[in-house]
């Protein structure tokens, strides 16, 4: 073998080598999130009250507002691992889950079974939903069935970033393929953070977005 063979082969194998480096990498990011869960600093100096509802569905002596966005906070505090998987139990018990598992673990935890009431709305109303088989276990993880569900069973709000007062924490923001939990801490605009589970590559679960997206189709509140 000559010397430009030997250099040939050489960069051959370098390339070998790198690709696989990659692919080893790609498999290490896809099962392995590092997404912090260190909370962001509240930014805004001004005042804005913050909303408190006159329902506490669980009876634990929390109100709903509160307990919605505690429950958010304390479910993303477990580091999930975003993956997309079926599950005979509904909700996902593996440590793995996906944007609509921050809301249907932030309300069960405040006394509202999405599985079941998404279930039982979409069986009552079929018309609504455009679903030819309703299965109970991914019915209520799926965003265009939560656009739904809230649009008729949850207190409509404005989807206007710039309005300020009117996003509190524990609200629910949607938008086209995405939902997530309002936070209570707020950039320096007044506009609250998303607590939310969107990839693997997040470098955390509460984030600055709510400014940056243009694709905001919904913002409801569970109670009065």
């Amino acid at each position: 073998m000559n010397k430009s063979e030997r250099k040939r082969m050489l960069c051959v194998s370098l390339a070998a080598g790198a690709i696989l480096l990659c692919g080893v990498l790609l498999v290490l990011l896809m099962r392995y999130q590092h997404t912090s869960t260190v909370r962001p600093q509240d930014q805004y100096v001004g005042q804005i009250p913050d909303f408190y509802s006159t329902v506490d569905a669980d009876g634990d002596g929390v109100d709903d507002q509160t307990d919605v966005l505690d429950n958010a906070l304390a479910y993303v505090d477990t580091r999930p691992k975003y993956k997309s998987r079926y599950y005979q139990t509904g909700y996902p018990d593996d440590g793995y889950g996906v944007c609509t598992d921050v809301v249907a673990f932030a309300l069960k935890n405040a006394g509202y079974d999405l599985q079941a009431l998404v279930d039982a709305d979409i069986r009552e109303h079929p018309q609504w939903y455009d679903i030819r088989q309703p299965d109970a276990n991914i019915d209520f993880r799926r965003v265009r069935n939560l656009k739904v569900f809230f649009a008729h069973h949850a207190v409509v709000l404005t989807t206007d970033a710039s309005r300020t007062e009117e996003w509190q924490g524990g609200d629910l923001v949607i938008f086209e393929n995405h939902i997530g939990i309002v936070s209570d801490r707020r950039n320096k605009n007044g506009v609250p953070y998303i607590i939310h589970h969107n990839d693997p590559w997040q470098a955390a679960y509460e984030q600055d977005i709510l400014e940056k997206r243009t694709d905001i189709v919904g913002h409801y509140r569970i109670s009065e």
